[in-house]
């Protein structure tokens, strides 16, 4: 039987909670999850070493593919609206396969990424407690690794129940955390340029206009390694994209969130960047930016010189930025994971959504428990293996962003050169920030396969390149499974998506036309 357009299009999508967000909850949501403190905390130090007194600039030259890559987006969501984002895209410019691990890229970045959010989340909160009950002979409970891996998957557990609880108070909770998080980053910057102009700095360094200079970084591979590093921090900002069918406007404002979030964070990654630098130096011993001690966790080793006795106010930020994100993550991943079953490129348990909260419950179930596995299990290992996983993240992020950039241009191709417009954001910048993207993948690949890149050393080649390239071929593996799965079919056969068929799909992708297994489905 024949389904009306107006059935087709109708505004309840997959069954997710429509008109929930706007503006405002959409870019808060995309901030959250890039985890701006942490990813500060975790990158700066590193970036510094990398490139020395030209980190303002690298993240400066990071930003530029981001921005590129977020008009694609946009441009994309304004044709297709889904909550799949670069599954659906990928899919419907290349085809299944292609789409597939686009979707696949998207998935194993958010479960390599909780492992460690949660990692960090436990740490901080008991070094926050250390802080306060810890006398001189005590051991701290931030090293106790049992006691810390289970505070992790605490905190992912009860991240999981708020994304399933519903976007709407998930929305209300990161406006506060995000609202934390950004005061911590305001004190901070009050506080060190403070103590630059009043001669108290450590080591006081003036502002210097060469610091934004690309021509005076050194080395080659240092400069691509900052680069792949200030990439990991902008990451997340799609998270808009992936909660299209849940704003007021799907087509418009995850766009305008994706946009907005990415030049906020540019400049707070800089002027972050600037003021650390302006108090603390470049030098490689005590506080200085350039000493290796400090480069996996800088605001712990200023926090007292900074802060004095309130210097835990940073210690709070950095575990509620991780927290944050926590839930986040959990968001893109989960309604990723929809609209793949709703495509029959998954099981279809996948695509249930709660008759309540209208949250993709099963997918963010299994989210929350994959990420659970997955960190304890790496952490039983070896924790060596489970921060060689997070090194090589920047693989993932580079390869689905790269494929969502190529989907644009191909997408829209008979369209680029109809308009200045077209050209523009459809094909020029889009094209520009996918060749970028492919350039860093490749090249990092190349980094990380020799020996001694990484923690673990005794591979024989490099731990991180294994780790990432293997999570990437791995899901070559689990898509050639699902295709001989029968309902697999309709999929792999380019019926269930294609380029025509229509967006905000119905909660059965079956109610479309003729039977999904009889034929194309579409208009």
């Amino acid at each position: 039987m024949a389904i009306s357009p107006a059935t087709i299009d109708r505004p309840d999508g997959k069954g997710l909670a429509a008109g929930t967000l706007g503006l405002w909850g959409s870019t808060v949501i995309g901030l959250a999850s890039t985890a701006p403190v942490y990813s500060l905390v975790a990158t700066l130090g590193f970036v510094v070493l990398a490139v020395g007194a030209q980190a303002p600039i690298a993240f400066v030259i990071a930003f530029i593919p981001m921005l590129f890559i977020a008009f694609a987006y946009r441009e994309l969501n304004n044709a297709v609206p889904d909550c799949g984002t670069t599954f659906t895209w990928g899919t419907k410019a290349f085809g299944p396969w292609v789409g597939w691990m686009g979707g696949w890229g998207v998935a194993v970045a958010g479960m390599v990424v909780l492992a460690n959010l949660a990692q960090i989340a436990g740490i901080y909160f008991w070094a926050l407690i250390d802080g306060i009950v810890r006398t001189s002979e005590d051991a701290l409970l931030s090293d106790n690794v049992p006691l810390v891996t289970a505070t992790g998957v605490v905190f992912i557990a009860t991240m999981t129940w708020v994304s399933w609880r519903g976007v709407e108070i998930g929305e209300k909770i990161q406006n506060v955390l995000l609202a934390i998080q950004y005061l911590a980053l305001t004190i901070f910057v009050v506080a060190a340029l403070w103590h630059f102009f009043a001669g108290s700095a450590p080591d006081a360094t003036p502002f210097d206009w060469e610091w934004f200079n690309p021509f005076l970084i050194g080395e080659w591979s240092g400069f691509i390694e900052a680069i792949l590093l200030a990439l990991f921090i902008y990451w997340g900002w799609d998270t808009c994209l992936a909660l299209n069918e849940e704003t007021k406007d799907p087509k418009r404002i995850p766009g305008r969130a994706a946009l907005l979030t990415t030049v906020i964070l540019l400049f707070t990654y800089v002027g972050v960047t600037v003021a650390a630098m302006m108090y603390a130096g470049l030098g490689e011993t005590g506080t200085g930016l350039g000493n290796e001690a400090n480069a996996d966790d800088f605001f712990l080793a200023i926090k007292d010189g900074l802060l004095g006795p309130v210097g835990w106010v940073l210690v709070v930020a950095v575990m509620i930025s991780a927290i944050s994100s926590t839930q986040t993550t959990i968001l893109p991943t989960a309604r990723g994971t929809l609209a793949m079953a709703a495509y029959r490129a998954l099981p279809k348990k996948f695509a249930t959504v709660h008759p309540q909260y209208k949250t993709p419950s099963f997918s963010t179930l299994v989210m929350g428990i994959v990420a659970s596995i997955y960190y304890v299990g790496m952490t039983l290992i070896s924790d060596n293996i489970l921060q060689d996983s997070i090194l090589s993240l920047g693989l993932a992020i580079a390869f689905y962003y790269g494929i969502t950039g190529y989907a644009c241009v191909w997408y829209f191709r008979k369209e680029l050169f109809t308009s200045a417009r077209n050209f523009v954001f459809r094909f020029l910048f889009p094209l520009l920030g996918s060749l970028m993207l492919t350039y860093a993948f490749v090249q990092s690949a190349i980094d990380m396969y020799q020996p001694d890149y990484g923690y673990v050393t005794d591979w024989g080649i490099g731990s991180v390149f294994v780790l990432g390239i293997g999570s990437l071929a791995f899901g070559v593996l689990l898509m050639v499974l699902w295709y001989f799965f029968p309902r697999s079919k309709a999929f792999f056969r380019g019926e269930s998506l294609n380029r025509d068929t229509p967006v905000l799909v119905p909660d059965d992708p079956t109610e479309y036309g003729r039977s999904i297994d009889g034929g194309l489905v579409g208009r």
